[in-house]
């Protein structure tokens, strides 16, 4: 592993200082964070630190802690790799798991708060599930990054800095999961990524930003919206998969079989990533209703990255039987009716849940 050299060499140091001066004793006065690695580019690695192709998922989480100097001042620092894949291969088992031993490990008073490392592409989705399926108001927050760890410019180590910095302040309990990226705070309800290779990808267009952090040092702006935590009415203790729900993208001339396949293959639902606001041509509406009235659920979201997708605006959801998304993107309506879907609701319940979560 010749692009890990400089990594290694710097974790056997760490760990030769530290066994030799004690430093791994825990201190009393200080809070204990877990950090728990998923993957990610944080994690990536490349063959030059020039180049912007690399492997998500190399490094793992001991050596990571070990590159950033000064985190053990931050907190009682410990990592477990709970997986380690690029964020486009995230999934619901992971997330299972994810969101079990979160709960297990917040439920102690021996944990104060958690931060998960994640590649970027995903991000968003599983702070938005976590934040809807931990049961604790202690911080949880993820963090990644857009640079592999071997690039000249990698802002990993200092995302990772400022994410424990925020999960071991007591003033972060009761915001729900929160996403720090580039000395930037966001809820994870509101967070989206908007560029394919920026670090300056995350924004929370509709609400704005939770709050900041420099070099650790961090302040709150404003309080999250929508229910979270252990306010959350969806619980996974002992689940171990979720209902299936698919996203149909629209666009000119969309064909409606692919509403239809998606039934076929076993979606329970279905998220329309419509145009506009929320709307589709007439085929695809007509198969949304059929699919409704054989009891998938619909859900109207938009391609559009901000904005509402208002109930029987466009479209008549009373007549169509189908479910308007309000300000959530398809892909965080997607987590949300997934979770809705493991017990049976009216489409009235459902409704409510996109205008309260």
């Amino acid at each position: 592993m010749k692009n890990h050299s400089f990594f290694n060499k710097l974790f056997l140091l760490t760990m030769v200082f530290a066994f030799t001066t004690g430093v791994f004793a825990q201190n009393k006065d200080l809070p204990n964070v877990v950090i728990l690695a998923t993957g990610g580019t944080i994690a990536g690695s490349a063959e030059s630190g020039t180049q912007a192709g690399y492997t998500s998922g190399q490094v793992g989480i001991e050596t990571m802690i070990a590159a950033v100097p000064g985190i053990k001042e931050l907190a009682n620092v410990s990592g477990e790799q709970i997986s380690n894949v690029g964020s486009q291969d995230m999934s619901v088992e992971i997330w299972l798991k994810l969101a079990h031993r979160i709960n297990e490990l917040l439920a102690t008073d021996d944990v104060d708060g958690i931060v998960i490392t994640h590649g970027t592409d995903t991000q968003e989705e599983t702070a938005f599930f976590l934040n809807l399926v931990v049961k604790s108001d202690k911080p949880v927050v993820t963090t990644g990054s857009m640079r592999p760890s071997t690039a000249v410019s990698a802002e990993g180590p200092l995302n990772l800095y400022n994410a424990v910095a925020v999960a071991a302040d007591d003033k972060a309990k009761g915001y729900g999961v929160l996403v720090v990226m580039n000395d930037q705070i966001h809820s994870a309800h509101g967070v989206t990524k908007t560029n394919t290779t920026s670090v300056q990808t995350f924004m929370s267009p509709m609400h704005g930003l939770t709050g900041a952090v420099i070099y650790g040092r961090h302040e709150f702006y404003s309080k999250p919206h929508g229910i979270h935590g252990k306010d959350s009415e969806f619980n996974v203790d002992g689940v171990t998969s979720l209902p299936r729900v698919d996203i149909v993208y629209g666009g000119v001339d969309t064909p409606s079989d692919l509403i239809d396949m998606s039934i076929k293959a076993g979606a329970k639902g279905i998220v329309i990533a419509g145009v506009g606001n929320g709307n589709m041509n007439a085929a695809m509406l007509e198969a949304c209703k059929k699919a409704a009235e054989s009891g998938v659920v619909v859900v109207r979201s938009t391609r559009v990255p901000t904005g509402y997708v208002l109930r029987n605006a466009e479209v008549n959801d009373d007549e169509n039987k189908t479910i308007a998304s309000d300000e959530l993107n398809a892909q965080k309506s997607r987590v949300l009716l997934m979770l809705a879907l493991q017990k049976d609701r009216s489409l009235e319940d459902i409704q409510k849940l996109f205008y309260t979560y």
